[in-house]
């Protein structure tokens, strides 16, 4: 098993803190359960017995017994340790009905450090939110990043371009290494994902009828990624195409695919005004092999390369969103503590008409934060164009070293 390093340092970091729950979450088959086996190895190599660790996978027809938030309670106070700290870990504790209140009474116990995983965020949030306010701790977690994902294949340094092309159309769900042929089988894999997503994460849950309306949207999505959308304009589309809908049932539909963590949402800035804007956002779907299913040839590279870039900047902590500077578009605005920075990504500035349209934004931006161009172009040892830094976009997902003037 290869470890995740982050995420092990991340969750290790809140050991110990039994008067907080901590909540790993995410969509379903990105890690969650791998990374509480990490978590559970790492603790045996500190000196903790096997019988201080308690796990529970909801999941697994081996506690089907588990129907009710007090059996869940009961199962877990009766393989408390007897001396010393128990480590709990609860896979998938939406399963549970009124879970929330079994989380509360544990966490109660100060000799128990309870972690939990969800992958339905509407479920996990409404319920802390009623017991839990102010009492747990969220780690959200994604599939692999194109760093890891060299990790995982043993790519060697010279044969980064070619894991960047394969990523780009596999994705970075970690079962795919364990595919006996990769390359013939991650589409049934990826398709056997994506079929669980939306029947349990979507329309089990919601109980949502019009199922075809879902797909539409879906597909409407993976097709617009990292394009301007709204409720009506994808309720005209599914209009245009023969069934009737409206925008509230569209915008409906998109909470439920944030919920399921299948799709994140950007909203826009509005840069001179330093305000959010109250419509048409962009939608980036949490994995890019996922995309190429769903979409198909229709998903264009560019669009690509900015869901990479968006979710690589979600993975360093930073608050995303989309900028608007008057009728000029910025990628991306990245904020953190005081620390903001923005981006523009594009496959290439080769062209002269194409280099001004990308750099034209970040000129014009009324203020010294740094400003950052992405793309696949070499960029040599001088990548400052007039005050823009100009990075390659693989350079910049495996952090490789870049000069600086």
């Amino acid at each position: 098993m290869f470890v995740r390093q982050d995420y092990l340092d991340r969750i290790i970091s809140w050991r110990d803190t039994p008067e907080l729950i901590k909540v790993v979450s995410g969509v379903r088959r990105c890690g969650k359960s791998s990374l509480f086996a990490m978590y559970g190895d790492y603790l045996r190599e500190q000196g903790v017995p096997s019988e201080s660790i308690v796990s529970i996978n909801l999941e697994n027809l081996d506690y089907s017994d588990i129907d009710s938030y007090q059996k869940l309670h009961d199962a877990v106070k009766g393989r408390k340790a007897k001396e010393g700290k128990t480590y709990v870990f609860l896979d998938e504790i939406q399963q549970i009905n009124e879970w929330e209140r079994a989380a509360n009474s544990l966490r109660l116990d100060t000799d128990l450090d309870i972690y939990i995983t969800g992958s339905n965020t509407q479920l996990l949030n409404s319920r802390l939110a009623t017991l839990l306010s102010g009492r747990y701790v969220e780690l959200r977690m994604l599939p692999l990043s194109f760093k890891e994902y060299l990790l995982f294949s043993g790519t060697k340094p010279d044969e980064k371009q070619a894991a960047f092309r394969q990523y780009l159309i596999q994705g970075g769900f970690p079962g795919i290494f364990s595919l006996k042929e990769p390359e013939l089988q991650y589409r049934d894999y990826l398709s056997g994902i994506y079929s669980t997503i939306v029947m349990n994460d979507i329309i089990k849950i919601n109980q949502v009828r019009e199922m075809d309306i879902m797909e539409k949207v879906i597909r409407f999505l993976a097709d617009n990624t990292a394009n301007i959308v709204s409720p009506k304009k994808i309720a005209d589309y599914i209009v245009s195409s023969g069934r009737k809908t409206s925008s509230d049932t569209t915008d409906n539909y998109l909470s439920m695919l944030e919920n399921a963590y299948l799709f994140y949402r950007a909203k826009r800035d509005d840069i001179r005004g330093k305000s959010l804007l109250k419509t048409n956002d962009k939608f980036f779907i949490v994995d890019l092999g996922l995309r190429n299913l769903l979409a198909g040839k229709s998903g264009n590279f560019g669009s690509s390369l900015e869901n990479l870039v968006y979710f690589e900047l979600q993975r360093r902590g930073y608050q995303v969103s989309i900028g608007k500077l008057d009728s000029l578009e910025v990628d991306f605005i990245a904020r953190k503590f005081n620390e903001t920075v923005y981006y523009q990504v594009s496959a290439s500035i080769a062209d002269d008409a194409v280099r001004e349209r990308e750099l034209q934004p970040l000129r014009q931006i009324p203020d010294n934060y740094k400003k950052t161009l992405l793309t696949m172009d070499p960029v040599g040892d001088f990548n400052d164009i007039k005050g823009i830094f100009h990075y390659n976009i693989v350079d910049f997902l495996t952090e490789a070293t870049v000069k600086t003037p």
